[in-house]
């Protein structure tokens, strides 16, 4: 699973075979230069889920809930998923557990699909005082599994697992029926996240310690255009065999 934004990086990613496209809220970092995801509205993640829609069809996509959109009673939650459902979601995920496993429920006995999200909530920065691995303690690392099994009750089909010690992830995997994703989580989750532009490394000034970078496509990206910026003001513009007819 890859988180994506647009139309384009989502055609991309349906040929690459990816299993699922996830249209997060890190959208209003990555593509609107928020400092948090807390930026993120419902009408953004819909604007970004029909665009990724758009770029792929076929794929299974999962739309965030931003952030207080579960957290405003259920008329509010059941609105903005179904905003983002009519926008070209298949699924939406959201945040947390505590206070709102009930709104779950109800989106799920409503015919929406609930992917949960446990550990580091972004949407919490704040209350957690910042990005920091979670679950750490005996009593926090029992929370979170008791988080995990009161979302499987309520009808989660999946449940993400960030920034958690992979040997809880581990355990909390073996102790569900849906599958368990990961980000920063360890190898024995059932599946794995990431945002596309870490992959690639398009941000050098960005180097989340768990993700891996499979290329450092900033490079490219700079390179490519300053042979641009050369070619044009040294007027080594392309020839005319060059330009298509």
């Amino acid at each position: 699973m890859l988180a994506a934004y647009d139309a384009l990086m989502a055609r991309l990613l349906a040929r690459a075979e990816v299993d699922a496209i996830l249209v997060g809220d890190s959208v209003a970092m990555v593509m609107h230069g928020f400092p948090t995801t807390v930026h993120a509205t419902v009408e953004m993640m819909a604007t970004h889920t029909a665009a990724v829609r758009r770029g792929a069809p076929e794929q299974f996509i999962v739309a965030d809930m931003p952030f207080l959109s579960a957290r405003r009673g259920r008329d509010c939650a059941v609105a903005a998923a179904g905003q983002l459902m009519q926008a070209g979601a298949n699924a939406v995920k959201i945040e947390g557990a505590a206070g709102h496993a009930d709104i779950v429920a109800f989106l799920v006995e409503s015919g929406i699909p609930v992917m949960g999200h446990l550990g580091l909530t972004p949407q919490a920065f704040h209350q957690l005082g910042g990005y920091r691995t979670q679950g750490r303690t005996p009593a926090a690392a029992a929370q979170l599994r008791d988080d995990a099994a009161a979302l499987e009750r309520a009808g989660v089909f999946a449940l993400v697992l960030e920034c958690i010690p992979p040997p809880l992830a581990k355990e909390i995997t073996a102790d569900l029926a849906v599958p368990t994703i990961g980000i920063g989580a360890g190898a024995d989750t059932d599946g794995q996240v990431l945002v596309l532009s870490d992959l690639l490394g398009l941000d050098p000034d960005f180097r989340p310690r768990f993700a891996h970078r499979y290329r450092e496509a900033h490079a490219d990206v700079i390179g490519a255009v300053q042979a641009f910026a050369h070619d044009v003001r040294g007027a080594h513009r392309p020839i005319e065999s060059e330009v298509p007819a």
